[in-house]
């Protein structure tokens, strides 16, 4: 079992890498596109969305097979969303606008997703200073509940993707169906286990 833990987080981080060694090559190579601003932005938020939603299936993975060991691999898939995200966000106060907070703030306030983003974004921030051992421990029932924002963020992110792309929007589309997917299978194991826990105690009064 460690061994896979070990190789799965091998794999994870090599294939982590590959799109920002790919964006490094196509930079290098310039070959960015008309827009390479809009590029590096448009790759690293659709990055960070595909490690939020690989996140997320650990526990349907759980709750179909029994399997647990994968829930190991969830924190560094995090992490590794939350990095993405932060790519992301810089590319755009930095490239895209050079850190001038005042056309930043009239952005913010102009386009209602970058106002859906930025608040997914900051959603993110107390979950990775939060996803050690130590906080675990020092929160203890609080940790689980504050990383519940989890599913905030995805919807958040999705809309983000969604509103932006404003035309088509198949790509965000399909991320929305993942998601639909993986809180289907929650929400069924949860209102099936509620459904035994309640039928198991009629059985037990009829006793």
């Amino acid at each position: 079992m460690k061994k896979r833990i070990f190789y799965s987080k091998i794999a994870i981080w090599t294939f982590a890498f590959c799109p920002i060694l790919r964006l490094l090559w196509l930079g290098l190579h310039d070959d960015l596109g008309a827009n390479p601003v809009e590029f590096v932005e448009r790759s690293t938020g659709t990055w960070a969305l595909v490690f939020l939603l690989l996140s997320l299936v650990m526990t349907p993975i759980r709750l179909l097979t029994g399997q647990v060991w994968q829930i190991q691999l969830r924190r560094l898939l995090g992490l590794w969303m939350f990095a993405y995200a932060c790519l992301h966000v810089t590319t755009y106060v930095w490239l895209d606008y050079g850190f001038y907070w005042p056309d930043i703030v009239k952005d913010i306030v102009k386009h209602p997703y970058v106002i859906v983003g930025f608040a997914a974004f900051m959603l993110t921030v107390p979950l990775a200073a939060t996803s050690n051992q130590a906080m675990m421990k020092r929160l203890k029932s609080n940790w689980k509940r504050l990383h519940q924002l989890v599913y905030i963020i995805a919807l958040l992110a999705i809309l983000h993707f969604w509103w932006l792309v404003k035309k088509d929007v198949t790509e965000p589309f399909y991320y929305a169906i993942v998601l639909a997917c993986l809180l289907s299978v929650r929400l069924y194991f949860k209102h099936f286990k509620r459904h035994g826990v309640s039928k198991s105690s009629q059985n037990r009064q009829l006793v």
